[in-house]
């Protein structure tokens, strides 16, 4: 019909969003899979709802692995319904489903231009990209970029969206990536699995960030283990002046405080006793403490780990995740710890938000300062900070990261912490003692930023001397030490080497890391790093012990007998990563990087195809008990213990009857089903389950049916609170 307005078509990357931006234009009514009101049809996917071809989609024979068939890379890459995570070889049906709403959505005669509104990083722009051009359309396409999704920051990023094509660099770099992890994934595996691995099961995961990562904790758990320790020892005298106080120094010779030869320590401690000495230098220097930078993700990640019992980087990205899809904080998969210069006005609004009602409120002061806004040291993303959105429901896991964030954010607008540091020099009046004792005190004149989070800091006070005032030894004492092995790697040490390839690891706040991050040469992406550490464990090549993390057998192996030694190479890795950095900055073709990838991946199965035969892992298949846990509500056929889920034995029959390991609805109050938790459940037709959590983190318990659904033959839980 003619006069009929014309609807822009917004698609974004997860549900969450597309309702953060439908309240930003006050968008009311929900319909099958989107919004619409207000001239915006909102959309959404549920991360990627298309995924690449398997290599047998493209070729029959490639169904079963033959060492023949390998190197295997597709002339032309293509795209389906990703498959169901429960049901192997079929589409997910809710990716079907959504896929074909978007669809009929970009058909719809008046919609007249579609908007990429996911992630802006290069994930979501080819999660966006796949879903819209796989699907041809002749509208015009455009990307709105945002870094939180406020109300504001929706309406204002509204009215300046890009044209999806000028993001081309960006997309080239996410389908680069992609496309090369798949070629050496698929290619690698296979290959490594075929080789070197003896029984099904199972298969050998190679990967490119995978192995260096590996290789990463290898070599500490090397160091570690062909560590010699090695005996020192130390001398400290205990020294009284003129008005009875003491302090204690310990002996310096030729800038050297730890001594290998105890003998000539003896002598010296003998020489001094009941001697006098001199005070032949006294330095007192004013210092400033500057807080750690804002976070980025790696830190938040390391900060979290090693502060709080129970959390994995992982979990500390899923919850920022969640934080930010919340409008409670700015974009998380960040390498970057200042914020772009433009920000400055942003800034100073929210810190008047977050600093409302605190026992330091005065202190805190909004300034614009190099250390926090810097365009020169923001990669893509600026660091992590809060948004003016106070949280009114967030759990505790939530409200761990949250006020973390927003700590670490008002931390860089607080008083600079000052200490004071005094060196005192003290020579024993004896002319055979070359050296000299050196003692270090430390007084703490202002707190500053550490209020924030009360940190104590360490003071030693010491006695008020001068310069040639004279003190008496009063005691001497000779201690022994053993030299310490380097300790295994944590999440958050692992993760420091990953972010900068190995440089600048010692000092979150040097210069030489900010450099290192910037440089882009890195293992893995601030977005992938986590995965690929929970990866690690699932695959079985490392294992946690306490917050340690380390090597096992398989891992071993795998590291000092897989012949492709460049994909355990840091540089190698870290060259990779920088050049899919170089391809959004449009430095490096896509087809450059990916011919250097296909050769690489060739090489590698030649490499494998020619190496000795040699078993790194080997898969016993362990007889399942089958058990029977009761009978099938639905048939009557026993129900027995599967590999992902209890489900009846007669699942062959066609009975649909199965309670899922991974199910979504115990998964939402953190448990699992249980064998004796299915065995009450088939018995008495309801289970009482102690200590589910809710939304809010609170522990409660409660009783669980199972029941039929009315109009199929599925089953939904019903819950009763005891």
């Amino acid at each position: 019909m003619k006069g009929e307005s014309t609807l822009k078509l917004i698609i974004t990357e997860k549900p969450s969003v597309a309702k953060n931006i439908a309240d930003a234009v006050k968008i009311k009514g929900k319909k099958d899979g989107y919004y619409e009101g207000n001239g915006y049809i909102i959309t959404w996917a549920f991360g990627h709802l298309l995924e690449l071809y398997d290599a047998k989609d493209y070729d029959a024979k490639m169904a079963k692995w033959n060492m023949e068939h390998f190197p295997f890379i597709p002339s032309g890459f293509k795209y389906k319904v990703k498959s169901s995570p429960r049901t192997k070889g079929k589409e997910d049906y809710g990716a079907k489903k959504q896929l074909k709403t978007i669809y009929s959505l970009m058909k719809r005669a008046d919609v007249d231009s579609i908007i990429s509104a996911c992630d802006y990083d290069r994930e979501g722009q080819i999660i966006g990209d796949t879903i819209i051009y796989h699907q041809k359309t002749d509208k015009k396409i455009y990307r709105l970029l945002l870094n939180e999704w406020t109300a504001e920051e929706v309406v204002k990023g509204l009215t300046n969206v890009k044209l999806n094509e000028e993001m081309k660099p960006l997309q080239d770099a996410g389908i680069s990536r992609q496309w090369a992890d798949w070629v050496i994934g698929i290619n690698l595996t296979s290959v490594a699995t075929l080789k070197y691995q003896k029984g099904k099961g199972k298969v050998l995961n190679i990967g490119r960030v995978l192995l260096p990562t590996l290789k990463i904790i290898y070599d500490r758990d090397k160091e570690i283990k062909t560590f010699k320790p090695e005996n020192y020892f130390k001398l400290t005298a205990t020294f009284k002046t003129k008005d009875a106080k003491q302090y204690e120094g310990t002996y310096v010779e030729n800038e050297v405080d730890k001594f290998k030869e105890k003998d000539s320590l003896l002598k010296i401690a003998e020489q001094i006793k009941d001697e006098t000495a001199t005070i032949t230098d006294k330095q007192v220097d004013r210092k400033k403490e500057f807080p750690p930078y804002l976070f980025n993700l790696s830190n938040l990640q390391g900060y979290i780990t090693s502060k709080f019992k129970g959390w994995t980087s992982d979990k500390v990205l899923k919850v920022a995740q969640s934080l930010y899809e919340k409008k409670l904080i700015t974009y998380p998969r960040t390498a970057s710890v200042v914020l772009e210069e433009s920000l400055v006005g942003k800034a100073a609004k929210v810190l008047e938000v977050v600093k409302k009602g605190l026992p330091y409120e005065d202190e805190v002061q909004f300034k614009k300062s190099k250390r926090v806004f810097d365009n020169t040291k923001v990669e893509s993303h600026s660091a992590i900070i809060p948004t003016y959105v106070k949280p009114k429901t967030i759990t505790k896991d939530e409200e761990i990261v949250y006020r973390s964030i927003k700590n670490r954010f008002i931390m860089q607008f607080m008083p600079i912490a000052e200490y004071e540091e005094t060196k005192i020099v003290t020579k024993v009046n004896h002319r055979e003692i070359q050296g000299v004792f050196l003692t270090k005190g430390r007084v703490q004149l202002s707190e500053g930023w550490k209020k924030v989070e009360n940190i104590e800091s360490r003071e030693t006070m010491l006695p008020f001397v001068q310069e040639k005032d004279s003190v008496d030894v009063i005691d001497q004492k000779l201690s022994d030490h053993v030299t310490k092995p380097p300790k295994p790697h944590t999440e958050k040490t692992l993760l420091r080497v990953m972010e900068t390839c190995g440089k600048g690891v010692d000092e979150e706040n040097s210069e030489e890391m900010l450099a290192a991050i910037l440089s882009g040469y890195s293992i893995g992406t601030p977005a992938t790093r986590a995965d690929t550490i929970k990866k690690l464990k699932d695959v079985g090549y490392i294992t946690t012990i306490s917050k340690n993390l380390v090597c096992t057998d398989v891992g071993r192996k795998l590291v000092e007998t897989f012949p492709v030694q460049q994909l355990f190479d840091l540089e190698f890795t870290g060259k990779l990563e920088k050049t899919l950095s170089d391809i959004e900055k449009q430095k490096v073709t896509k087809e450059k990087f990916l011919d250097v990838i296909f050769t690489f991946t060739t090489n590698g199965v030649n490499a494998i195809k020619a190496d000795s035969d040699v078993i790194i892992q080997e898969v016993k298949t362990e007889r399942k008990s089958n058990e029977v846990l009761g009978s099938c509500p639905l048939c009557g056929q026993p129900v027995i213990e599967g590999q992902k889920g209890f489900g009846c034995s007669g699942w062959k029959k066609g009975c649909k009857f199965v309670i899922w390991k991974n199910d979504k609805f115990l998964a939402t109050m953190r448990k699992k089903p249980t064998k004796t938790m299915v065995k009450a459940l088939l018995k008495d037709k309801v289970v009482v389950v102690k200590g589910l959590t809710s939304k809010n983190g609170n522990k409660f318990d409660a009783k669980l049916r199972y029941e039929k659904n009315e109009k199929n033959e599925y089953f939904s839980w019903k819950m009763d609170f005891t």
